[in-house]
């Protein structure tokens, strides 16, 4: 009978943090369609859901239900934690982002949503009838000015080889100028 390999895998202590570039990450955001989005309930209980989203600009939208758990757990605590997995290779784990984000409900005839609607921005998420559900409304997640990636815009042999440093980090948005320049 062989001994068994107690050989060990050097792993760094601390890992290196990779940095994707963020029109990548948009990109990717663009390009998907379904998400896993948290809210935590009035009782502090977290909830996790599958959702199809649309992302308008740096925001993303769902259409849901008034009187779905979501809807009314974002209606208490306007906080939301969102994941979309991204696979890019038929085998192995998807990459994914991660990020959280202040989240609101918005009814159907908001001026915003009106306006998304009628420019066709938010046709993946009203294209079933969504608008004509009574009591639907959207739930609206900004995108934070950081987020989280898991292997996105890494190489495969950098994840195939360490997959435990496979972290990354994204800065979404650029620091506008202000409009008025300060004291000279």
């Amino acid at each position: 009978m062989a001994a068994p390999d107690t050989s060990t895998v050097s792993v760094s202590s601390t890992p290196t943090v990779f940095h994707p570039d963020p029109e990548m990450i948009r990109r990717a955001l663009r390009r998907r369609s379904v998400a896993t989005l948290s809210t935590v309930s009035p009782a502090g209980r977290p909830h996790a859901a599958t959702v199809v989203y649309q992302l308008v600009d740096d925001t993303l939208f769902v259409s849901t239900h008034r009187m779905s758990r979501k809807a009314r757990n974002v209606a208490a605590h306007p906080f939301a934690a969102v994941v979309v997995a991204v696979r890019r290779f038929p085998v192995g784990p998807p990459a994914s982002v991660q990020f959280q984000g202040p989240a609101t409900v918005i009814a159907h005839d908001d001026a915003e949503i009106v306006a998304l609607v009628g420019a066709g921005r938010l046709d993946r998420i009203t294209a079933h009838g969504e608008l004509q559900l009574d009591g639907g409304c959207f739930l609206r997640v900004e995108l934070p000015r950081r987020a989280v990636t898991y292997a996105l815009g890494m190489p495969l042999w950098r994840v195939l080889r360490n997959p435990l440093d496979t972290q990354g980090e994204v800065h979404l948005t650029i620091d506008q100028p202000s409009a008025s320049p300060g004291p000279r």
